[in-house]
């Protein structure tokens, strides 16, 4: 769970609020009275960081492995433009 910290509260306790973070997750900071910064756990940004699987493997586990699609084009190849 995140706690709201005022910014000069964690101005003080920048140690604490660290260790909130990598114990508790991400810690809010607000700023005149609105949230205005999020500090995380490295951990916790590196997660976010990184992607949760590549292009390929997208597709592999997509739904849609193995349907068969009608994928015929139209023969229709426009309209004849004068130039002139």
């Amino acid at each position: 769970m995140s706690h709201i910290w005022q910014l000069q509260e964690a101005q003080i306790h920048l140690g604490d609020l660290i260790k909130e973070a990598e114990k508790h997750g991400a810690q809010l900071i607000n700023y005149q009275g609105k949230a205005k910064a999020v500090v995380l756990s490295i951990a916790s940004y590196r997660k976010l960081l990184k992607p949760k699987n590549t292009l390929v493997e997208f597709f592999q586990h997509s739904p849609l492995v193995g349907i068969s699609l009608d994928i015929d084009r139209d023969q229709d190849t426009g309209r004849e433009i004068n130039l002139e």
